[in-house]
């Protein structure tokens, strides 16, 4: 029996692999986004009461073919900040870097795993989502924060495992961070405020709606 030269063999791999991973980050597809959804999707600003917002530029890692924006919203009467990212694009680009790998690599310290919230929304319908708490220790103080990021295709906020093979086969996907200051109380760490469970839903329910407008 003929044996195959130790040369052919790494060559099968590295093609195998070189053909998985283009196959995951399409790049030998054509990427044709909904531009008047995206549009839509990225000038949307959330409308909360009592609420200075104003975009800032953007700080969520980007990979090829992908967009995002940031705003910041300032809730005049709870005095809660949040800012929200909406990020579109190629599916095996915008699946990536979420929030447990990029905020650990830029200095903070993740506090236990993320976990997957459900968020009931004001239509009657539910939006899925991951949150994990951070912090970051400054000179002068400790920056703690807890960041909810999810996912959708269809319009509907999802937090599947293995995003980058659940969305593979999509031609479009979105991804939406939404980052607030970590409630505590006497140093403790505690559930979210009415307030901030208020502008969770807002977020994600305006997102959704925004998605379906025609």
């Amino acid at each position: 029996m003929l044996k195959a030269s130790p040369i052919l063999v790494v060559g099968l791999f590295v093609g195998i692999g070189a053909a998985v991973h283009g196959a995951i980050t399409q790049r030998w597809s054509v990427f044709t986004p909904d531009a008047a959804r995206s549009e839509r999707m990225h000038a949307l600003t959330v409308m909360l009461p009592n609420c200075e917002a104003s975009e800032i530029p953007n700080d969520v890692p980007l990979k090829e073919r992908s967009i995002a924006t940031s705003r910041r919203y300032l809730m005049q009467d709870s005095n809660i900040q949040a800012v929200v990212s909406i990020i579109s694009g190629v599916p095996g680009a915008v699946s990536t870097h979420t929030p447990d790998v990029c905020y650990q690599s830029s200095g903070y310290r993740m506090l236990g795993s993320p976990t997957r919230e459900t968020i009931k929304l004001a239509d009657g319908s539910h939006a899925s989502c991951f949150v994990a708490d951070f912090e970051k220790k400054k000179e002068t103080a400790i920056e703690r924060l807890r960041v909810r990021w999810a996912w959708t295709t269809n319009g509907t906020w999802e937090a599947p495992d293995y995003a980058r093979f659940h969305y593979m086969k999509a031609s479009e996907l979105y991804k939406v961070y939404l980052v607030t200051q970590l409630p505590e109380l006497d140093g403790k760490i505690t559930s979210d405020p009415t307030a901030l469970q208020d502008v969770t839903r807002a977020v994600f329910q305006q997102y959704s709606q925004t998605f379906a407008n025609q």
